[in-house]
């Protein structure tokens, strides 16, 4: 048998210094070169940089309490992986200059030195990575699945050890390593703990499948490539034949070590690994133990090893994230944990229902059941901010006044009224019981014998199966009851809340997040059958986002990968499903926020009173047509009214086409403005259309993107777009083709909110109405007060265009667009027959148009978006200078964007960053999206009652990704 920790428990690193492991690499390699001490736990390891700085190798001084066959195996298993999976990268040892893997030295420590030469993994390890992303953390567990199907038919002599960090051990390990551990606290901890994972372990022991195990791939030993995908695997040393579900369970507990982490953050990487290599249901039981098996392990060893070698920094290093991961893996209860697993791999069974009755001859009928989830229609006209218990219990009397004569909740409904509207975490909001208010005084009776345990304002009926808890109840003086007889007494519009649980079974908070809810959901009972009433049940995000899949056409995209399924929003928040919140800013859609409520009412009433077409003759048609042409400069006096933006701009071309009698429109690169095909043809982003500058009809002439922190022209240069614009249309007009009209944003939205160079439609709107042609101004995007300072974009160019197109603000959410131009233009158009929009101008779309006016003059939103939009530029500014990934903050008022590059000198795009980034934010609460050519920028556009609180929650997010990581 190899090394046995269990007999020989200390195990000192070996002590060589860096000049004699240069020696050893010139001796035996051939290799001068530079060394750097890299630390290990009971290793030596140096890093080999030669010339240039460049790192070419690690330098691996085996403890010499190790065998020559233990390492042999470890080189071989190395080279098996190699084989069988070709796409991974191996740290296989290089031959000496004698043509041998391992190097045998003398004289160096106690016993006979084997010194390795590997070769260095260019990309890093994730130790230093901060925040693993999910697709990190689901790379590791695939990595791992890989690496032990690899090794289950390796078989080899020094495979047979006894390891510190064998989890079959792991148990053993901490008793005879607590002591080392100087807090009394955390010591009593730590052993409990273990006993407890032991506890769940030893049950399954002899169904855990054993076979060889690398038992290290942790962040420290994966390397991460590309896109920072792990495919690197470094550092064999712990290579044992051991229980195979091991593997996954030390890889996955140093994940709970970086920052950002929780408990649930290992779930893409147990589903990665049982998608490769299916786990068994032993081993599913098994592995939230054996993880926090493997925490605890790792800090009493972690605490000897100090004690033995107190000058190696490693140790200190490691001690950090090594204490982080067990309070990660202490904190949910282990079943309830094995649980999560269970349903994340779809292996949960549904517990069968409750059986007994609580409340005897309740009229079923007359019971109402409280919906407090994110579709209920109690928070259509619910009062501002967080609802809290205060509203619960109103609506709760509200209903018994209107004659129930018994209000519940459900059981596993996530309670919107206690999500906070800025939080970081996600809310403990899910319930695990049921809450009551009746009518009248009423008596709870035992629903199946047992005993009265009393403690803390609650009481338990703790049967043989099931354990039933009862808050705000007055209980019997009885010990013991049976079946039928009085439990308990509440007031007439008294509360109580009811859970149940079998016996045994942690007691569940009320209230749970919803990442946790399936565990402990799994762990509890719905009350509601012992009320008479039907189990609750709800159908998950992802099969609705399969059932979108196979009605609604993929190519319209969804935002995220696994987006939370959004069914509420209120000014600048969106509620899921999962009643988190989530602070909105993207959507320059609803300009006046989310459910407005004078919009929704305005609607209403109109659909009530009339909905046609606008060839019929009433009010609001004329009234928001003068109302929208007395907010545009002369000669824009003409209203046409259609449904979106796409409409508005393709009508505008339309418009431009056959009033000059010119065919040739000039459109800015990088530019979006629709879908329709003239206003596709005049969209030049490669970001929206791969094909966009290879697709253009022969009529479309891009000029150059105007812009001025990327573009050619830069700086005080910028100027010089306008010129080349310029010269553009007198080369058209000297070709025959003098253009029709020129399409451009009035401030620059593709490019994340950024101005155009001073002047700049003022010289080119002049070139093209010299030429015959007309300048569209497309403000679908930047209009209606975006910017703060003015209510037009065009008017921060100072000049006024021949016709502009609007949309998305103007209905805030209802589709509702229009073009406004010059009498004469209006009037032109006629030589190209009628123009009619179905319901573009209809009633209702007028009606709301009108209010989305009064609304914004009489809440000053042009002015909020001045105030908050100033505040936040100069806080995305100030985080500028402290995170270099920031190039720049483009924009104005609530139209911004935040630049980000890998290098300010070069503004190399950080484009899979920002989609990183974008993905971080949402777990900790904000909506936001790339956009831009390169989609790098982070897409500022919030609904422009966002205020300051909002505005600092998104400044505080983001400085917390750009730190911990994304």
């Amino acid at each position: 048998m190899g090394f046995d920790f269990l007999r020989e428990p200390e195990l000192p690193a070996p002590r060589v210094g860096e000049a004699q492991a240069t020696r050893l690499l010139a001796t035996h390699y051939g290799i001068e070169a530079r060394l750097e001490s890299l630390g290990s736990n009971q290793d030596e390891n140096f890093l080999v940089i030669a010339a240039g700085d460049r790192t070419v190798g690690v330098l691996k001084i085996a403890n010499p309490a190790f065998t020559a066959v233990e390492l042999a195996a470890q080189d071989a298993a190395a080279e098996a992986i190699a084989h069988a999976e070709p796409s991974l990268r191996v740290a296989v040892p290089q031959r000496n200059l004698d043509g041998e893997v391992a190097t045998e030295v003398t004289g160096l420590l106690d016993g006979t030195a084997h010194v390795r030469l590997l070769p260095f993994l260019s990309g890093g390890t994730l130790v230093d990575m901060g925040y693993l992303a999910p697709a990190v953390v689901a790379g590791m567990g695939d990595l791992a699945a890989r690496v032990s199907c690899a090794l289950a038919d390796f078989r080899h002599p020094g495979l047979d050890r006894a390891l510190q960090w064998d989890l079959r051990f792991g148990h053993d390990v901490v008793q005879m390593l607590a002591s080392h551990v100087a807090d009394p606290t955390l010591r009593e901890r730590l052993c409990t703990a273990a006993a407890d994972a032991w506890a769940r372990i030893a049950p399954v022991a002899h169904q855990l499948p054993r076979q060889a195990v690398h038992l290290d791939l942790t962040d420290a030993n994966v390397v991460a490539g590309a896109a920072r995908r792990p495919d690197g695997i470094i550092d064999f040393g712990d290579l044992s034949d051991t229980w195979a579900v091991s593997e996954l369970a030390i890889t996955l507990s140093s994940v709970l070590g970086h920052c950002g982490a929780a408990p649930t953050s290992i779930l893409p990487g147990v589903k990665a690994f049982h998608a490769t290599r299916p786990l068994s249901g032993a081993e599913v039981d098994a592995l939230w133990p054996l993880l926090v098996l493997r925490t605890a392990v790792l800090i009493v060893s972690g605490a000897q090893q100090v004690s033995l070698d107190p000058d190696n920094a490693y140790l200190t290093d490691q001690s950090h994230a090594e204490s982080r991961m067990f309070e990660q893996a202490t904190s949910v209860p282990m079943d309830v944990m094995t649980a999560v697993v269970r349903a994340e791999l779809g292996l949960a069974e549904p517990p069968a229902a409750l059986t007994g009755s609580l409340i005897p001859e309740l009229d079923v009928a007359s019971v109402h059941e409280l919906d407090l989830s994110t579709t209920s229609e109690l928070f259509d006209k619910a009062p501002e901010g967080v609802l809290g218990e205060h509203f619960r219990n109103g609506v709760a009397v509200a209903a018994i006044e209107a004659g129930a004569t018994l209000v519940v909740t459900r059981f596993g409904e996530a309670d919107l009224t206690r999500a906070p509207l800025l939080s970081q975490d996600s809310p403990a909001v899910v319930a695990t019981g049921v809450s009551m208010w009746p009518a009248a005084p009423l008596t709870l009776v035992a629903p199946w014998p047992g005993e009265i345990v009393r403690r803390d304002g609650e009481f338990n009926l703790r049967g043989t199966e099931f354990e039933l808890t009862l808050t705000g109840a007055e209980p019997t003086p009885a010990d013991t009851v049976t079946t039928g007889e009085p439990l308990a007494t509440v007031g007439a519009g008294g509360w109580t809340h009811v859970a149940v649980r079998p016996v045994g079974a942690p007691v569940a908070p009320a209230y749970v997040t919803a990442e946790l809810a399936p565990g402990w959901l799994a762990l509890s009972r719905d009350p509601s059958p012992l009320l008479g009433l039907p189990e609750s049940s709800s159908e998950t995000t992802s099969n609705l986002l399969a059932r979108r899949d196979e009605s609604f056409a993929r190519v319209q995209e969804h935002y995220y990968a696994d987006p939370p399924q959004i069914e509420r929003g209120r000014r600048h928040y969106l509620m899921s499903t999962a009643g988190r919140a989530y602070l909105d800013m993207v959507n320059n859609v609803t300009m006046l926020g989310h459910a407005h409520p004078r919009v929704a009412d305005t609607a209403n009433r109109q659909l009530r009173r009339l909905n046609t077409n606008s060839r019929f003759n009433y009010e609001a048609v004329v009234e928001f047509s003068e109302r929208l042409a007395a907010m545009l400069p002369d000669p824009l006096d003409t209203v046409f009214l259609v449904n979106s933006g796409s409409e508005a701009s393709d009508l505008a071309l339309r418009l431009a086409l056959a009033v000059s009698g010119h065919r040739d429109v000039i459109a800015v690169g990088e530019a979006y403005h629709g879908w329709t095909y003239a206003t596709d043809a005049v969209s030049t982003s490669t970001a929206d259309n791969p094909q966009a500058l290879t697709t253009r009809p022969d009529w479309i002439h891009a000029v150059e993107s105007p812009n001025s922190f990327r573009g050619t022209h830069r700086g005080a240069d910028a100027a010089r777009y306008a010129t080349d614009a310029v010269a553009t249309v007198a080369d058209l007009v000297a070709a025959g083709r003098p253009p029709a009209g020129f399409i451009c944003e009035s401030v620059y939205g593709n490019a994340g909110g950024m101005a155009l160079p001073d002047g700049y439609l003022r010289q080119v709107y002049a070139a093209v109405r010299a030429a015959g042609g007309y300048a569209i101004a497309d403000e679908v995007q930047v209009g209606y007060g975006r910017l703060g300072e003015w209510f037009w974009g065009f008017e921060q160019q100072g000049v006024v265009p021949d016709i502009v197109s609007i949309a998305k603000s103007t209905g805030n959410g209802y589709p509702l667009g229009a073009v406004i131009t010059s009498r004469a233009i209006a009037d032109a158009f006629s030589s190209q027959g009628y123009f009619f929009s179905s319901t573009g101008g209809s009633p209702l779309s007028c009606a709301i148009g009108l209010t989305v006016l009064d609304v914004l003059r009489e809440e000053d939103l042009q002015g909020n978006a001045k105030r908050v939009g100033g505040h936040l530029k100069a806080e995305l500014t100030a985080l500028a200078a402290k995170h270099p990934i920031i190039g720049t903050v483009h924009g104005m008022g609530l139209y911004l964007g935040v630049e980000m590059v890998r290098d300010r000198d070069t503004l190399e795009p950080a484009t899979e960053e920002t989609a990183a980034i974008c993905d971080r934010m949402l777990e900790l609460g904000v909506v936001i999206q790339p956009t831009g050519e390169r989609q790098n920028i982070l897409k500022t556009k919030p609904p422009l009652c966002l205020d300051v609180a909002g505005a600092d929650f998104y400044v505080a997010a983001l400085d917390r990704v750009l730190t911990e990581g994304w």
